[in-house]
């Protein structure tokens, strides 16, 4: 079960989180979100490669930008993973990996963020099967970058895609049995943030610590 840790910027709060069993940390560059990263240099270098020394996995977070955008920033931040968590189109995809199937920057895999509220917003999944390497289910809302409650996750079911997904949406510390015990064949783990937080942006270790350990446990 991977566990990825959603909306950090604090320097020295990744510092402690990595030393964790975490596979991927989130990074927000969304303007409107509480956990906006900003222009921030010390964080750009932590990310560089060198200075990473680290398995865990770079996910820059978007919502509706210029295919710019994200190209530059994935190459200034060193991301391994693009989470895309707003209306961007199938074609959307196709075109950000076209471009980078011919190009010399850097390269990121694709994460498409879904909102879901019923059973028939998993009619949309399949259109992006051939564009992305992993699905995040979220809780539909009026934020874009997230709303911090659970939906009914009864609903999994009505999932039959290939493409492997991570839970999301107002996932805490007492979830981790009920997790455990969905059946979803494409479950691949979990995405947490804000209630783990003792402020926007500033998880709490201990917690996360614990999480992992009763959700792997």
């Amino acid at each position: 079960m991977k566990v990825k840790v959603c909306g950090l910027k604090e320097i020295g709060n990744i510092e402690a989180l990595k030393q964790l069993s975490i596979d991927f940390m989130g990074f927000i560059f969304y303007p409107k979100s509480k956990r906006y990263v900003g222009q921030s240099e010390a964080l750009k270098s932590l990310l560089q490669e060198q200075n990473w020394q680290s398995d865990i996995k770079k996910v820059g977070v978007f919502v509706d930008v210029e295919i710019d955008e994200i190209l530059h920033t994935v190459h200034d931040y060193s991301l391994d993973y693009v989470q895309l968590h707003g209306n961007e189109s199938p074609e959307y995809c196709r075109e950000l990996n076209r471009i980078w199937s011919i190009s010399s920057m850097r390269k990121a895999k694709l994460i498409k963020a879904f909102a879901i509220g019923d059973a028939s917003d998993f009619e949309q999944v399949n259109q992006y099967q051939a564009h992305c390497q992993l699905f995040i289910f979220d809780t539909k809302g009026e934020n874009k970058g997230g709303n911090g409650i659970s939906f009914d996750w009864d609903l999994l079911k009505h999932y039959s895609g290939m493409i492997p997904f991570l839970l999301s949406g107002g996932i805490n510390e007492s979830d981790a049995q009920k997790i455990r015990q969905l059946n979803a064949p494409q479950l691949a783990g979990v995405d947490i943030n804000s209630r783990f937080e003792s402020a926007p942006a500033l998880k709490d270790v201990e917690k996360v610590k614990q999480f992992i350990a009763n959700l792997k446990a």
